[in-house]
């Protein structure tokens, strides 16, 4: 299993940047997949959700409107759309393989595998 999450980097407030997580051993197939940030000395919070058809997604209120989920599963690829960032996006951004098809798909403890986590930096 190796998610890869790739993408972030320092940004003023109202850029933009696009996540990305490619998963090497296809361990995703079939499941939901998430982002979740955790921002310096706070919980890990979730994102964004995206079932294995991407017909549905689900967000935190927070970036409803801002970030889009999506995914590639020939790529076997899932991608977060950041536009409109703010400095309270800060964050290290991580994306995971939800296991199983029943939990809520924003608790962080449905989700088994885990990518190393991005740096997304949004300056005021």
């Amino acid at each position: 299993v190796q998610l890869q999450a790739s993408g972030g980097g320092l940004v003023q407030a109202g850029g933009s940047l696009r996540l990305s997580c490619a998963d090497s051993g296809r361990t995703s197939s079939g499941y939901v997949m998430g982002w979740f940030r955790q921002a310096p000395g706070k919980e890990r919070e979730f994102v964004a959700a995206i079932s294995w058809s991407g017909d549905r997604t689900y967000y935190t209120d927070s970036v409803k409107g801002r970030l889009t989920i999506s995914r590639d599963n020939a790529k076997n690829t899932v991608y977060l759309q950041m536009n409109s960032l703010k400095p309270e996006d800060t964050a290290v951004y991580y994306c995971a393989v939800k296991l199983g098809y029943s939990g809520s798909y924003d608790n962080p403890s449905q989700y088994g595998y885990w990518g190393q986590g991005t740096l997304v930096t949004v300056s005021s």
